[in-house]
């Protein structure tokens, strides 16, 4: 199949758009369904505030239905009886054609959540696809266990699946979130009814139809759209959810975990907010890059993620040079149409998101701390276009630095030491991500080690691959994505004990 060149400019990107077929339903039983009654919730760009397709908003009966399905495909062993290799092949034809796809894909992302498209093509698709493909090739290496030196029995250690997946994740990553979670459990042999945010359903829902195009058998990944008031909770409270996996806010996390407590005491898995710590020491060995990646680390995404490094934490004696170089490299920025190959940094994913973020700017004004860059006022014309703010002088209890934005806005803090480097770095509710720039590896391993983080990058920011763990601690959730450790969630243990005499 020769492959259409990749779009090198805006109006590439428009023509394509113009071709491209959004989708407008959800995905049951492998094939596209309506809400029993009807009711469709709108989608809105956050690239010009228009609505780009009605979708539906699913009901109690509605997610009943996707569920039971589910449910019936596991029971039935259409897919949890195949050979875990068969399981495996299916998953890397799914990632081949995501990458088949996967200008339409980044297409979908820049339109439904407005991150730049070459960034949704280049990064966000491409994690996707690697982590899909990661669990389809680790599927027949998976080993269970048998105790040795046991003279009259045999003792079995397996993990088998569970039955009912619900995943539930945020609009900020639709796709790369959902598949830190998706095949994985897929690969285990479960079923899969995902209900992706409300706002941005548009690629994973493309990405389900391409998943039944590579052999995965109807029922087994179900999509459901809504709200999370009501589909959510839905998928929350149904008694044959085995386990539900979240990605997103606190607040939200909280409620299902109050859900599962209502209905059947499903465990919940959450990776929930963060506040992440960057801490820059005089001797990061590469200084120009410590600070160029402090502006990345606040304005990749627009600002909107979990791991953020919103709390920059600088030692005293640089911290006017970082702060300078971040700001040269912020107010350099490409602020603009998601569609414009030349776009560093899109519009934020909704009116209202961008009326949040720019109230806690103009709260942090009325604090003290002392804005260096940004406004709290947003920019002109249409679109949820902010400009990234930095404070300086903030006070570490200050909601500024307590507070999760998800936004562009950068706290600096200081420190004189690596002691109080680490008291001020763990004074958060949250630890997801963190980073710290040094030479001295002793000093790099100590605060590794000190820090309360799921994750610790040393002289770099949000690096990793599929074979490494990611979740957090404290507020921020419990359990990991991706890695051999993902399996875990989505799998029991089961013991067999055979008596040989």
């Amino acid at each position: 199949m020769t492959r259409t060149p990749t779009p090198t400019t805006r109006q590439d990107w428009l023509d394509l758009l113009e071709s491209t077929r959004l989708p407008a339903a959800m995905w049951v039983d492998g094939e596209w369904a309506q809400a029993r009654g009807g009711a469709t919730l709108p989608l809105v760009t956050p690239r010009d505030g228009s609505v780009l397709v009605h979708l539906p908003a699913a009901d109690e009966g509605d997610v009943d239905r996707a569920v039971r399905g589910a449910r019936q495909a596991f029971l039935d062993r259409r897919w949890a009886g195949l050979e875990p290799r068969e399981r495996g092949e299916i998953l890397i034809r799914w990632a081949d054609l995501l990458d088949r796809h996967r200008d339409e894909l980044a297409l979908l992302v820049a339109m439904e959540m407005g991150k730049p498209v070459v960034t949704a093509r280049s990064v966000e698709l491409r994690t996707t696809i690697n982590l899909i493909r990661w669990y389809g090739e680790l599927a027949d290496k998976l080993m269970d266990e048998s105790p040795r030196g046991r003279g009259e029995a045999v003792a079995l250690v397996t993990r088998e699946p569970l039955g009912v997946i619900a995943a539930i994740t945020p609009w900020n990553f639709p796709m790369t979130l959902s598949t830190f979670k998706v095949p994985a459990a897929l690969v285990a042999g479960n079923s899969v009814v995902l209900k992706p945010a409300s706002q941005s359903p548009l690629s994973m829902l493309r990405a389900a139809e391409l998943a039944h195009q590579a052999g995965v058998p109807a029922g087994v990944f179900q999509i459901v759209t809504g709200s999370g008031s009501v589909t959510g909770a839905a998928l929350g409270r149904h008694p044959d959810v085995a386990t539900l996996t979240f990605t997103g806010s606190t607040d939200v996390g909280k409620q299902l975990l109050g859900y599962a407590a209502e209905s059947n005491a499903k465990p919940v898995w959450l990776e929930l907010g963060g506040k992440s710590p960057n801490i820059i020491f005089p001797d990061a060995p590469d200084m120009a890059k410590a600070i160029e990646t402090a502006a990345w680390a606040i304005h990749f995404n627009s600002g909107q993620m979990c791991t953020a490094g919103s709390r920059l934490i600088v030692h005293e004696s640089v911290r006017d040079t970082v702060v300078a170089g971040v700001v040269e490299h912020l107010a350099a920025l490409r602020i603009g149409d998601p569609l414009d190959p030349a776009t560093q940094f899109g519009p934020l994913s909704s009116e209202r998101h961008r009326r949040e973020v720019l109230a806690e700017v103009t709260s942090g004004i009325s604090s003290g701390a002392k804005l260096v860059h940004g406004s709290d006022s947003p920019r002109t014309g249409p679109g949820w276009y902010v400009d990234p703010a930095v404070f300086v002088d903030v006070d570490p209890d200050s909601r500024l630095a307590q507070h999760e934005i998800f936004g562009p806005v950068l706290s600096v803090l200081t420190f004189s030491d690596e002691e109080s480097a680490v008291r001020i770095a763990n004074n958060s509710d949250y630890g997801l991500g963190s980073s710290v720039w040094t030479a001295d590896l002793a000093r790099a391993h100590r605060m590794s080690r000190a820090i309360e983080a799921g994750v610790v990058w040393v002289n770099c920011f949000e690096e990793g691959d599929s074979s490494v763990p990611f979740g957090g601690r404290k507020l921020s959730g419990h359990g990991s994505d991706k890695s051999v450790h993902g399996l875990e969630k989505f799998t029991a243990l089961k013991t067999t004990w055979i008596a040989l005499t």
